[in-house]
Protein backbone atom coordinates (compact mmCIF):
# COMPACT_ATOMS: atom_id res chain seq x y z
CA UNK A 1 0.00 0.00 0.00
CA UNK A 2 1.50 3.14 -1.22
CA UNK A 3 1.50 5.99 1.32
CA UNK A 4 0.13 9.40 -0.61
CA UNK A 5 -0.67 11.48 2.66
CA UNK A 6 1.99 12.92 4.51
CA UNK A 7 -0.16 16.18 4.91
CA UNK A 8 -3.18 15.17 7.11
CA UNK A 9 -1.97 12.65 9.37
CA UNK A 10 -1.16 12.68 12.87
CA UNK A 11 0.60 16.24 13.90
CA UNK A 12 4.88 16.14 15.57
CA UNK A 13 7.04 18.00 16.46
CA UNK A 14 9.76 18.82 13.35
CA UNK A 15 13.25 18.51 14.60
CA UNK A 16 16.24 18.83 12.06
CA UNK A 17 18.89 16.67 11.60
CA UNK A 18 22.19 16.30 9.70
CA UNK A 19 21.97 13.94 7.29
CA UNK A 20 24.94 11.68 5.65
CA UNK A 21 25.71 12.62 2.50
CA UNK A 22 24.56 9.17 0.65
CA UNK A 23 23.97 10.68 -2.71
CA UNK A 24 26.68 9.85 -5.34
CA UNK A 25 26.05 12.78 -7.67
CA UNK A 26 24.44 16.33 -7.33
CA UNK A 27 24.42 19.27 -9.74
CA UNK A 28 23.44 20.16 -13.26
CA UNK A 29 23.22 17.31 -15.28
CA UNK A 30 21.78 15.84 -18.97
CA UNK A 31 17.86 14.77 -18.41
CA UNK A 32 17.10 11.09 -19.27
CA UNK A 33 13.88 10.57 -21.34
CA UNK A 34 10.37 9.66 -18.46
CA UNK A 35 10.57 6.17 -18.82
CA UNK A 36 6.36 5.69 -18.96
CA UNK A 37 4.94 6.31 -22.51
CA UNK A 38 1.57 7.40 -20.79
CA UNK A 39 0.84 7.63 -16.96
CA UNK A 40 -2.33 5.03 -17.36
CA UNK A 41 0.43 2.79 -15.06
CA UNK A 42 0.59 6.32 -12.54
CA UNK A 43 -2.57 7.39 -10.34
CA UNK A 44 -3.68 10.93 -8.89
CA UNK A 45 -4.59 11.38 -5.38
CA UNK A 46 -6.10 15.03 -4.40
CA UNK A 47 -5.54 16.75 -1.39
CA UNK A 48 -6.58 20.26 -2.83
CA UNK A 49 -7.75 20.71 -6.13
CA UNK A 50 -4.95 19.23 -8.43
CA UNK A 51 -1.70 19.77 -9.68
CA UNK A 52 -1.47 19.20 -13.14
CA UNK A 53 0.78 16.67 -14.36
CA UNK A 54 1.14 16.20 -18.30
CA UNK A 55 4.10 14.78 -20.74
CA UNK A 56 5.94 17.27 -22.59
CA UNK A 57 8.94 17.53 -24.80
CA UNK A 58 11.45 20.12 -23.45
CA UNK A 59 15.13 20.27 -25.30
CA UNK A 60 14.11 17.60 -27.13
CA UNK A 61 13.86 14.95 -24.41
CA UNK A 62 10.28 13.50 -23.15
CA UNK A 63 10.00 14.58 -19.50
CA UNK A 64 6.68 15.00 -17.27
CA UNK A 65 5.67 18.28 -16.15
CA UNK A 66 3.77 19.29 -12.64
CA UNK A 67 2.70 22.48 -12.37
CA UNK A 68 0.57 23.66 -8.99
CA UNK A 69 -1.27 26.76 -8.14
CA UNK A 70 -1.90 26.83 -4.74
CA UNK A 71 -2.93 23.20 -4.99
CA UNK A 72 -1.96 19.62 -3.97
CA UNK A 73 -2.19 16.17 -6.01
CA UNK A 74 0.48 13.40 -5.75
CA UNK A 75 1.47 11.34 -9.08
CA UNK A 76 2.15 8.35 -7.45
CA UNK A 77 2.87 4.55 -8.94
CA UNK A 78 2.45 1.43 -7.14
CA UNK A 79 5.51 -0.81 -7.88
CA UNK A 80 7.42 -3.19 -5.92
CA UNK A 81 11.33 -2.57 -5.85
CA UNK A 82 13.83 -4.95 -4.50
CA UNK A 83 16.05 -2.79 -2.96
CA UNK A 84 18.54 -5.84 -2.48
CA UNK A 85 18.84 -5.75 -6.04
CA UNK A 86 18.64 -2.01 -6.83
CA UNK A 87 19.36 0.29 -3.83
CA UNK A 88 19.87 3.41 -5.69
CA UNK A 89 17.75 5.75 -6.63
CA UNK A 90 18.97 7.86 -9.71
CA UNK A 91 16.16 10.66 -11.56
CA UNK A 92 16.75 14.34 -12.80
CA UNK A 93 14.43 17.00 -12.46
CA UNK A 94 14.18 20.69 -12.89
CA UNK A 95 12.05 23.54 -10.91
CA UNK A 96 11.26 27.18 -12.38
CA UNK A 97 11.80 28.43 -9.27
CA UNK A 98 11.35 27.49 -4.89
CA UNK A 99 8.64 29.21 -2.73
CA UNK A 100 9.00 32.63 -0.95
CA UNK A 101 8.39 33.02 3.00
CA UNK A 102 7.43 29.66 4.25
CA UNK A 103 8.79 27.52 6.80
CA UNK A 104 9.11 23.94 5.14
CA UNK A 105 9.40 22.47 8.75
CA UNK A 106 5.40 23.45 9.47
CA UNK A 107 2.39 22.06 8.14
CA UNK A 108 1.51 26.27 7.08
CA UNK A 109 5.00 25.83 5.10
CA UNK A 110 4.87 22.15 3.90
CA UNK A 111 5.40 23.16 -0.21
CA UNK A 112 8.14 22.55 -2.19
CA UNK A 113 8.61 23.24 -6.07
CA UNK A 114 9.35 19.25 -6.31
CA UNK A 115 9.77 16.00 -4.13
CA UNK A 116 9.84 12.43 -4.66
CA UNK A 117 9.41 10.26 -2.38
CA UNK A 118 9.47 6.21 -2.14
CA UNK A 119 7.31 4.37 0.28
CA UNK A 120 7.49 0.97 2.23
CA UNK A 121 5.17 -1.32 4.00
CA UNK A 122 6.51 -2.18 7.31
CA UNK A 123 3.69 -4.42 8.38
CA UNK A 124 0.64 -6.14 7.20
CA UNK A 125 -1.98 -3.12 7.67
CA UNK A 126 -2.14 -0.50 5.71
CA UNK A 127 -1.22 2.03 7.38
CA UNK A 128 2.08 0.76 8.50
CA UNK A 129 3.91 2.66 5.68
CA UNK A 130 6.89 4.64 5.72
CA UNK A 131 7.97 7.13 3.85
CA UNK A 132 11.22 9.22 2.77
CA UNK A 133 10.63 12.65 1.12
CA UNK A 134 13.37 13.97 -1.98
CA UNK A 135 12.91 17.70 -1.99
CA UNK A 136 13.69 20.73 -3.60
CA UNK A 137 13.90 22.94 -0.67
CA UNK A 138 13.23 26.42 -1.32
CA UNK A 139 15.13 27.88 2.25
CA UNK A 140 16.49 24.54 4.28
CA UNK A 141 19.99 23.89 4.30
CA UNK A 142 21.37 21.56 1.56
CA UNK A 143 21.84 17.41 2.96
CA UNK A 144 19.32 18.57 6.20
CA UNK A 145 16.48 16.64 7.04
CA UNK A 146 13.26 16.65 9.45
CA UNK A 147 10.39 15.04 10.16
CA UNK A 148 7.20 15.55 8.54
CA UNK A 149 5.34 18.18 10.12
CA UNK A 150 2.05 15.70 9.59
CA UNK A 151 3.56 12.76 10.61
CA UNK A 152 6.58 10.48 12.34
CA UNK A 153 6.54 8.04 9.54
CA UNK A 154 7.54 10.16 6.26
CA UNK A 155 11.44 11.91 6.46
CA UNK A 156 12.06 14.66 4.21
CA UNK A 157 15.45 15.34 2.95
CA UNK A 158 16.41 18.58 1.04
CA UNK A 159 18.68 17.04 -2.07
CA UNK A 160 18.35 20.35 -3.54
CA UNK A 161 17.77 23.95 -2.23
CA UNK A 162 17.66 27.50 -3.36
CA UNK A 163 17.76 28.92 -6.36
CA UNK A 164 21.04 28.35 -7.66
CA UNK A 165 19.98 25.82 -10.03
CA UNK A 166 16.72 26.86 -10.95
CA UNK A 167 15.93 25.96 -14.51
CA UNK A 168 18.94 23.81 -14.91
CA UNK A 169 18.47 20.02 -15.13
CA UNK A 170 19.63 18.17 -12.19
CA UNK A 171 20.37 14.75 -11.53
CA UNK A 172 20.55 12.99 -8.21
CA UNK A 173 21.69 9.33 -6.67
CA UNK A 174 20.67 8.35 -3.40
CA UNK A 175 20.99 5.33 -1.72
CA UNK A 176 17.62 4.22 -0.62
CA UNK A 177 18.27 1.56 1.45
CA UNK A 178 21.01 2.96 3.66
CA UNK A 179 18.41 5.90 4.40
CA UNK A 180 15.75 4.27 5.34
CA UNK A 181 18.57 2.53 7.66
CA UNK A 182 19.49 5.88 8.69
CA UNK A 183 16.05 7.69 9.54
CA UNK A 184 14.10 5.12 10.92
CA UNK A 185 16.60 2.16 11.89
CA UNK A 186 14.75 -0.15 9.33
CA UNK A 187 16.39 -2.90 6.87
CA UNK A 188 13.94 -1.94 3.70
CA UNK A 189 14.26 -5.02 1.11
CA UNK A 190 11.48 -4.01 -0.76
CA UNK A 191 9.60 -0.49 -1.61
CA UNK A 192 5.87 -0.37 -2.14
CA UNK A 193 6.03 2.24 -4.83
CA UNK A 194 7.33 6.16 -5.51
CA UNK A 195 5.66 9.53 -5.99
CA UNK A 196 6.43 12.73 -7.82
CA UNK A 197 4.55 16.39 -6.62
CA UNK A 198 4.75 19.79 -6.72
CA UNK A 199 2.54 21.26 -3.95
CA UNK A 200 1.51 25.06 -2.98
CA UNK A 201 -1.73 24.56 -1.13
CA UNK A 202 -0.99 25.70 2.40
CA UNK A 203 1.25 28.38 1.75
CA UNK A 204 -0.81 29.44 -1.42
CA UNK A 205 2.23 28.90 -3.74
CA UNK A 206 2.35 28.37 -7.49
CA UNK A 207 5.49 25.96 -8.47
CA UNK A 208 6.34 24.33 -11.68
CA UNK A 209 8.55 21.40 -12.13
CA UNK A 210 10.05 18.69 -14.54
CA UNK A 211 11.03 15.16 -13.60
CA UNK A 212 12.87 12.99 -16.31
CA UNK A 213 14.29 9.94 -15.91
CA UNK A 214 13.56 7.80 -12.36
CA UNK A 215 15.56 4.95 -12.48
CA UNK A 216 16.64 2.02 -9.80
CA UNK A 217 19.86 0.78 -9.98
CA UNK A 218 22.02 -1.85 -8.28
CA UNK A 219 25.24 -0.03 -8.13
Amino acid sequence: MLLIDSKFQLLVTASLLAVQPLFASEGEGETKPFADETLTAWQEKSFVGNTDYTLVVDQGTKVLKASANKTASVLYKEQAIDLTMTPWLEWSWKIESTYNDIDETTREGDDFPARLYVTAQTGLLPWETIAINYVWSSNQPLNTAWQSPFTDKSMMVAVQSGNQLAEHWTSQRRNVADDFKQFFNVDVKKLSGYAVMVDGDNASQVGTAYFGGIVFENN
